[in-house]
């Protein structure tokens, strides 16, 4: 199987990071599509509570309790 070209670089990803924090945004997460190379920056509330999706209400709800 033949890899494509890269859509984004390590570099792309280090100056998006450091742009958002230097804006003052606390990154919580950083998504990157693979087909476009689409770099999103997902934001830390700061209200102690983590982006909530889908995926991670379904996992909460089937937690195993300890």
């Amino acid at each position: 199987m033949v890899r494509g070209i890269a859509s984004w670089r390590q570099a792309d990803l280090t100056r998006a990071i450091r742009a958002a924090r230097a804006a003052g945004v606390d990154v919580a997460r950083v998504e990157i599509d693979p087909a476009t190379g689409k770099i999103t920056i997902i934001m830390h509330r700061g209200d102690g509570k983590e982006p909530v999706t889908d995926l991670d209400t379904w996992m909460a709800s089937h937690a195993r309790s300890s």
